[in-house]
């Protein structure tokens, strides 16, 4: 069950945009998908403090193998996005491996077990074949959630749970 805590806002990053998600007492308030010089320029803008939000970024974990440019785009952009916050030092660093664990305890899951794991953790009250997300007509509670914004919202899930218990 996701703790009723700290908002957060939560950030699945990308070359050239990111998901992002912010949840609060337990729900989702905000969700999507924009353009990283964007969601910059908006994590830079808004005074996030006041509202009392901590940010959480995913951030990438080397394996042992090459990566390319694609990884090093990425991570230049977690950081920027990390220093255009309100507390930079603040910014708690997710790596997907401990996402993966805590929802699906194993850390073999893939994205799909993922989404499952996030969508068992909502309200089936919309309509469609996945009434936690729902339909235009009758939305769920993660109406809105794609691509993205639904790894963003595992992050939130993840550090709702367990990074800000400690």
């Amino acid at each position: 069950m996701i703790l009723d805590r700290l908002p957060i806002l939560a950030l699945d990053p990308g070359t050239t945009e990111s998901g992002y998600c912010a949840l609060v007492d337990g729900e989702v308030a905000a969700a999507g998908v924009m353009r990283n010089e964007d969601l910059l320029a908006y994590l830079a803008r808004a005074n996030w403090a006041l509202d009392g939000y901590g940010l959480s970024i995913e951030m990438v974990a080397s394996y042992g193998m090459p990566v390319g440019r694609e990884v090093f785009e990425t991570v230049r952009w977690i950081g920027r996005f990390q220093q255009a916050w309100h507390a930079p030092e603040a910014v708690r660093l997710v790596y997907r491996q401990d996402v993966k664990l805590h929802l699906c305890q194993s850390p073999k899951a893939k994205d799909s077990n993922v989404r499952q794991a996030v969508l068992d953790r909502f309200a089936p009250t919309g309509g469609g074949k996945t009434p936690q997300v729902g339909t235009k007509n009758r939305p769920g509670p993660l109406y809105g959630v794609s691509s993205h914004a639904m790894s963003a919202l595992a992050v939130a899930i993840y550090s709702s749970e367990v990074v800000h218990e400690h």
